[in-house]
């Protein structure tokens, strides 16, 4: 099976809402990323984007499970020129790793495209921005999306009430939160890197969490590598993405087809669904002290994806949304 690139445009953005006739049911979407450590969470936020622009999510906040200093300027960099400067940003002032990027592509973004955050210091704790923004929601309205480490979520749902809601943090996700989607996990064992970072984190919540996660483990992404058409495109000029994939690609001989995708198919089946690609199992992710997992076919809130389609096929629809 291959998509043609007609049919991606059928299956992904017809019809296009039009800007000027806004769409009040929009799927509200929180996305939460290690932006820093690696670059296929640009390609998630790009896709992230995407959407919106398409008329299936609307953005309520881009967090970072990360604090190194100027991961709030990066996320308001890629908003920015995405055309959504007043996104809400969060970071995790608690607990958050300061793992950033060796290719220092981090730094090239703040350095060249606007931005009106440049510290930390100038955005709320993530919970803090959690907490507002799921408290304005609909019951059972909102999609989580994370594919970095689980120190906010953790953090979320110790949470106590507050100025926006009576609601415990675990309260307030069961109440408001339809579902959670991660990059996380190898499956069905694995040592994956966003869930041992934080292994305590993730040990607690997905012990915790109230609502249902769909995860795409280590193994869906491997296979995908992207960015190639987006860096040999002439006809994509100061674009903060091609500049990410330029410089980062050449870096490294694993990236030499493309750089792996695990943090784009999070995004991609939190908001289009996992059907026209892969399949499901269902049962529970056990999270070990040392931060690998492994999965028990008990139980029915958690599902990893399973490949129904050729990587290729999934690889043809990512690389033509990150050159949107």
């Amino acid at each position: 099976m291959r998509l043609t690139f007609l049919t991606i445009i059928l299956l992904f953005f017809l019809p296009i809402v039009s800007l000027s006739q806004p769409n009040h049911h929009l799927r509200p979407v929180i996305f939460d990323t290690d932006m820093g450590p690696d670059y296929d969470d640009v390609g998630a936020i790009t896709l992230l984007h995407a959407f919106a622009d398409s008329g299936y999510i609307s953005i309520l906040a881009t967090i970072a499970s990360t604090n190194y200093e100027g991961v709030a300027g990066v996320l308001n960099v890629l908003n920015t020129y995405f055309k959504r400067p007043g996104i809400p940003i969060g970071t995790a002032k608690r607990n958050g790793s300061t793992l950033r990027d060796w290719q220092h592509w981090s730094d090239s973004l703040l350095a060249n495209y606007p931005h009106n955050i440049s510290k930390n210091n100038e955005v709320p704790d993530a919970v803090e921005v959690y907490r507002k923004a799921l408290a304005a929601q609909q019951d059972k309205s909102t999609t989580i999306i994370t594919v970095g480490f689980f120190t906010n979520l953790d953090a979320l749902l110790k949470s106590k009430p507050d100025q926006y809601s009576k609601l415990s943090g675990t309260a307030l996700v069961k109440q408001k939160v339809r579902q959670l989607v991660s990059m996380a996990g190898g499956f069905p064992s694995g040592k994956e890197f966003n869930v041992r970072i934080d292994s305590s984190a993730s040990q607690y919540v997905f012990t915790h969490w109230p609502t249902p996660i769909l995860l795409s483990g280590f193994e869906i992404g491997w296979k995908i590598r992207t960015g190639l058409p987006l860096i040999h495109n002439n006809t994509i000029h100061n674009s903060p993405v091609k500049d990410v994939f330029s410089m980062c690609i050449p870096m490294a001989e694993s990236d030499s087809l493309g750089r792996m995708s695990w943090d784009e198919t999070a995004v991609l089946v939190a908001v289009k669904g996992y059907q026209d690609f892969y399949s499901t199992r269902t049962g529970t992710m056990i999270v070990h002290k040392d931060g690998s997992n492994e999965w028990s076919n008990k139980g029915k809130k958690h599902a990893y994806l399973v490949e129904k389609v050729p990587a290729a096929v999934v690889q043809e629809v990512i690389n033509w949304l990150i050159m949107r």
